[in-house]
């Protein structure tokens, strides 16, 4: 095996009445390379450094992902990560997308390897694919497409400090679902993907969702402030950015600044301490390149 780099965007997934079948890629990364070693070793920095242990490195999801991969567990694994751990922005997914290509997996592998890790196929599609993409499993297999992006949009993501495990937010979720309440879903699923083609067709309402987004602001009451005040601060449209904590809006460019600006007052008034990202979509994808050599 050939000393491999691979890099995967980050993800902003649902985009309010989305939920788990619409995702975003921005340009937030995780870099992971893997070579063969005499033993297995993690090396980390950035975001979600502290999750590699030295002592015990075969329980890190990139040494999982990339033993399972390669067939060995002989590897030496780098990763370097800018894309915040438990906040919503698909960091597993683009992790586990990042590693399996690193040690040797084609892109639709890599896919399929995130959207095991994940259970659900819409992060690890915009992590792999790039853009924006509608994604799902069909018979167990997960199936992408991508979907139009206007590249006119900006996108600011509030990312408080607190993180919200996805397991604890889709604890939140009610176990059933009200006819009205998907059909209602349905239809801004339906406006959102027309606007996100074309800014100039875009509505707040196209963010609106009942399936998730209310339920899970009990495990954040500040969020529903937080979202209209993106709104007036000059968003087109505002939601949750995947499981959350982090909330999403989405701009025209000429206006992210100040929006991004506004988050961060939103935030200190509201209590919550974060940082207000201004983000772009990442159109490419996973991306692999030969690994450097060791340092």
């Amino acid at each position: 095996m050939l000393p491999r780099l691979a890099r995967a965007a980050a993800s902003s997934a649902n985009l309010g009445p989305g939920f788990d079948a619409l995702a975003l890629a921005v340009d937030r990364y995780v870099e992971v390379s893997v070579e063969p070693a005499e033993r297995l070793s993690v090396r980390a920095e950035g975001e979600g450094a502290d999750l590699a242990d030295a002592a015990d490195p075969e329980s890190h999801l990139a040494a999982r992902v990339a033993s399972q991969v390669a067939g060995t567990d002989r590897l030496a694994i780098r990763i370097r990560s800018e894309i915040p751990v438990g906040r919503g922005l698909g960091s597993s997914a683009a992790l586990a997308a990042a590693a399996a290509a690193a040690a040797g997996a084609e892109p639709h592998q890599a896919f399929a390897v995130a959207t095991q890790v994940d259970g659900h196929p819409e992060n690890a599609a915009a992590s792999v694919y790039g853009g924006l993409v509608a994604a799902t499993l069909i018979d167990g297999q997960p199936v992408v497409r991508r979907l139009p992006l206007d590249d006119a949009y900006a996108y600011v993501v509030l990312v408080p400090d607190h993180q919200l495990p996805t397991v604890e937010a889709r604890q939140a979720l009610p176990a059933q679902v009200d006819h009205h309440d998907a059909s209602f879903n349905l239809g801004r699923m339906a406006l959102l993907i027309a606007g996100l083609a074309d800014h100039t067709q875009l509505i707040a309402a196209a963010t609106e969702d009942r399936l998730h987004q209310e339920a899970r602001s009990k495990l954040f009451p500040e969020a529903p402030k937080l979202l209209d005040g993106l709104l007036q601060a000059g968003a087109l449209a505002s939601c949750w950015s995947g499981a959350g904590p982090s909330l999403l809006g989405i701009c025209i460019g000429d206006t992210a600044h100040e929006v991004r600006e506004a988050g961060e007052k939103l935030m200190s008034d509201a209590g919550v301490a974060g940082q207000a990202l201004l983000l772009r979509a990442d159109p490419r994808g996973l991306q692999v390149v030969p690994s450097p050599s060791k340092e």
